[in-house]
């Protein structure tokens, strides 16, 4: 009994001693744990600069990038607009038509749509007159070779002549020959005076150049001669 009484307070004291150190020891490592808690949750909280300004770089590359490709087609449907423009105040200058004034809109802007129509009506007309033109030069043309076949035939009889100064003198007298110039002339004021307008000059300038290509052509002229000869005939002979 003697020995339990006094193996009891040692037992005792050595649990509260163990018992100590595991407080202790929990304690320390609380301590410890809420330590690393801090300094993990301290390392959290402090920005990585590097990541951020890495995506701010990337994003400031994308903005600017949009920007640039967005000013790019800015520019480029701009200049596509002021081709357009110029194109058609191009053809405001350039056809006659679209400088004329039209009073059915006064003195507004033309639209796009008259200058288009004007312009397409002025072509049309265009090639309509480039037609007319080709036939008159194919008409120039043949005009130009039954000359020239005159011009030889002319070329041989003055040749003949001149191989023969002689003959044939004094067989015609002027007073002939000037019968035969009036009866020509004559002839082509029939016809000029039922062709001729004069109300104005300009009408009388295009009454000529028409009485000119309609009756004074090589083979009407042939004509008209025989005509005044066949009635002179006996004055010739």
């Amino acid at each position: 009994m003697a020995r339990q009484e006094v193996g009891g307070p040692v037992w005792l004291a050595f649990g509260l001693k163990e018992r100590g150190l595991f407080v202790e020891s929990t304690r320390k490592g609380s301590v410890v744990s809420r330590a690393n808690s801090i300094g993990s949750t301290s390392a959290s909280s402090v920005p990585n600069t590097d990541d951020e300004d890495s995506d701010y770089h990337q994003e400031s590359y994308k903005e600017s990038y949009k920007d640039r490709r967005r000013r790019a087609h800015t520019q480029a449907e701009q200049k596509r607009r002021d081709a357009i423009k110029r194109g058609y105040d191009d053809l405001q200058t350039i056809v006659p038509t679209c400088q004329q004034q039209d009073f059915s809109i006064g003195s507004q802007k033309l639209s796009k749509a008259i200058v288009l129509q004007k312009t397409i009506d002025y072509i049309q007309f265009l090639h309509k007159e480039k037609k007319k033109q080709e036939e008159e030069v194919s008409t120039l043309r043949k005009d130009v070779m039954a000359l020239k076949i005159m011009k030889v035939n002319y070329e041989q009889i003055v040749k003949a002549h001149q191989d023969n100064p002689h003959e044939g003198e004094d067989q015609v007298s002027d007073q002939v020959k000037f019968n035969v110039f009036q009866g020509i002339m004559d002839s082509l004021f029939q016809s000029f005076n039922a062709s001729i307008s004069v109300a104005s000059f300009q009408e009388l300038s295009a009454c000529v150049f028409s009485w000119i290509e309609e009756h004074c052509k090589p083979q009407t002229l042939r004509e008209i001669v025989i005509g005044v000869l066949h009635q002179l005939k006996n004055q010739l002979y």
